[in-house]
């Protein structure tokens, strides 16, 4: 009852203890009763963990390495090797100690996660401030946020402003400003400002909570190899029993036949994929990439070709003012003119017609007069007693308009993927504003960098017209560009990709990429506002919303499946060197045990490393991601 009584680390340290005096002994009074009990003192301590596992996991059909190493103590024993029954235990045990403190630090990024989490809330209730869990916020409450504190729900700001760190959600350490209107999420902290923010969510439902959930979930998720590693070792350990039942009836070598029992445990082999995969993951949810698990890990690994959709993966999604052509007049008169008249209208054209107004003179206070939609072609209003109208070739034409002498500049602003939209009165057209969806600024440089870390093809699927998906393409140099495309359109050139390529990846915003994201070997969704789409629809999941993270995902991918591939092939190499030991009687079965448990170290110790990866540089035509002194290109 002691014995189960004891922590891990008492436990360790009475074994220590227990095998260190009796390495004494044996050294000054010999091999003695004295000696030989606290040899049995020490085995016992430090072996009834592994046999109580042993026992536990027969119950379920399962031998595994604790069966291996009670066999080999018990025969040990059985032929008065006591020396060795007690260094094989104590080692088995100090290795299973480091073992799981190693891990718990691979799993760091959890745990800085964690710390991320707020522990209290300030909410207004019965007109004062009341602390409280941040479990017992209810929707709709209005939550006071000072400077220094964390977030506790996701909310809408009602009142004030203020610099926000984000990286809980992000990865990102730059503050962001935030006021009215804007939305906040639990996890993130004030650096400076007050906020008055309305809960919108609560508890386990906030953005924070569910990223925290899956990547917990992520990290337990298994790979394929590492499927495959614990299916091969079931069969393995009941091999390696058999084999040492062979070598024993053949050689009578019954010293030989439980030292391989000792040595042949594929602990460093199975340990190899997972340890390196939690690393992984823990660095990409430090950074804002969060892997839904090992296998989407490999997946991205082998990935071939990736396909972007356009608006909101490869632009922002926003519409903005990018040319003003204009005929007898000044460009700030016709754009004041054009704000004028679009000041009350919904469309995203007119809205980008607006702020850019507003950006270069302000709140625009002139109110249009008579305006009327006309449906598919644009506007007309009155102003200071004149008529103007605003829209397209159509418009212009069902007033009698000519159009024509125009055609060039429309045509030309079209090509380049443009909205061109006309401004003029009764008497003919004024001029033209050009309104695009702006690129993304990082875009170009991260189809490059795919291209240099060897991804074959890269190319971008759209619902938009052809002469817009051209411009884009054309811009970013893209390998091939698929325009006015439905949703089973876009399934269907994926599907063609994936013919030709192999693994193929979709990155899309998670909104109305669905059936693409599914359809694709890998979905990659932009989470830049934390939205439910995007995290519950992709594989992987940017969730500072930047392009650039993705390329950041693929060298993780890429140097985390090498590492675990480094592991399995170390722990290979070594359980073949010391089963060639054993068979040419080198190899004893306390440095067997020295030698496995000093693997499976060195395989943590390698697969640790993942957690320093990250610091990015650019060197030439190519980039590389630093990993604790050694660049991997």
């Amino acid at each position: 009852m002691l014995l189960k009584k004891l922590t891990q680390s008492q436990r360790m340290a009475a074994a220590g203890m227990l095998v260190t005096a009796s390495l004494i002994l044996n050294k000054t009074v010999g091999y003695e009763w004295i000696t030989i009990v606290v040899m049995m003192a020490s085995t016992l301590v430090a072996g009834v963990p592994i046999m109580l596992n042993a026992a536990k996991a027969l119950k379920y059909r399962i031998v595994g390495i604790d069966a291996l190493v009670t066999i080999a103590v018990i025969g040990a024993w059985f032929i008065g090797e006591y020396w060795e029954a007690a260094a094989v235990t104590f080692l088995f045990m100090f290795g299973n100690y480091l073992e799981s403190k190693t891990i718990e630090k691979t799993r760091s990024s959890i745990q800085a996660l964690l710390a991320l989490a707020p522990d209290t809330a300030r909410v207004r209730r019965e007109g004062g401030e009341t602390i409280i869990s941040p479990k017992e916020v209810q929707i709709g409450e209005e939550v006071i946020v000072k400077p220094g504190e964390k977030i506790c729900v996701d909310g809408t700001i009602m009142d004030g402003s203020a610099y926000i760190n984000q990286s809980a959600i992000t990865g990102e350490s730059i503050p962001v400003n935030k006021g009215l209107n804007d939305t906040v999420f639990s996890g993130t902290m004030i650096e400076s400002g007050y906020l008055i923010v309305r809960a919108d969510k609560v508890g386990e439902d906030t953005t924070f909570a569910r990223i925290l959930q899956m990547v917990e979930e992520a990290q337990d998720n298994k790979a394929k190899t590492q499927k495959f590693l614990e299916k091969f070792a079931r069969y393995y350990t009941p091999f390696i029993i058999i084999m040492a039942v062979v070598i024993y009836m053949i050689t009578q070598d019954i010293v030989m036949a439980l030292t391989l029992l000792v040595i042949a445990c594929p602990g460093a082999l199975v340990i190899s994929a997972p340890v390196s995969i939690v690393a992984g993951i823990g660095n990409g949810a430090k950074r804002g990439v969060l892997f839904k698990g090992g296998e989407m890990m490999e997946k991205l690994y082998a990935v071939k070709a990736v396909a972007f959709d356009k608006t909101g993966t490869l632009t922002m999604g926003k519409p903005a003012v990018t040319r003003i052509i204009t005929y007898g007049i000044p460009e700030k008169e016709l754009l004041k003119l054009a704000a004028i008249g679009e000041a009350y209208s919904e469309h995203p054209l007119a809205r980008a017609i607006v702020d850019q107004a507003t950006k270069n003179f302000g709140t625009i206070k002139e109110v249009p007069a008579d305006v009327e939609i006309i449906a598919g072609q644009g506007i007309s209003f009155t102003y200071e007693g004149q008529q103007f109208f605003i829209g397209n070739r159509k418009l212009f034409a069902a007033y009698g308009l000519q159009s024509d002498k125009y055609e060039y500049d429309l045509a030309a602003e079209e090509e380049q993927g443009q909205t061109a939209v006309m401004i003029g009165n009764t008497k003919g057209v004024l001029g033209i504003i050009s309104i695009a969806d702006q690129i993304r600024e990082d875009a170009e440089e991260v189809i490059h960098d795919l291209k240099s870390m060897g991804i074959q093809k890269v190319v971008m699927l759209t619902g938009d017209n052809t002469r817009a998906a051209k411009a884009i393409s054309d811009q970013l140099r893209l390998d091939e560009y698929y325009g006015e495309l439905l949703p089973q359109n876009k399934v269907q050139v994926l599907e063609q990709l994936q013919a030709k390529y192999g693994v193929v990846a979709m990155v899309g915003d998670g909104v109305n990429d669905a059936p693409a994201l599914a359809s694709a070997d890998l979905g990659i969704a932009m989470g830049g506002t934390g939205s439910d789409v995007a995290i519950e629809t992709g594989d992987v999941v940017l969730m500072s919303g930047q392009l650039s993270k993705l390329a950041y995902a693929v060298a993780l991918s890429r140097t985390t499946v090498r590492n675990m591939k480094q592991n399995i092939y170390f722990a290979l190499l070594v359980a073949a060197l010391l089963l060639i030991g054993v068979l040419v009687k080198k190899v004893n079965l306390s440095f067997g045990m020295f030698l496995h448990e000093l693997s499976v170290l060195l395989v943590i110790v390698n697969a640790i490393r993942l957690l320093g990866y990250g610091k990015r540089r650019r060197t030439g035509k190519s980039i590389e991601f630093t990993n604790v002194g050694r660049e991997v290109q």
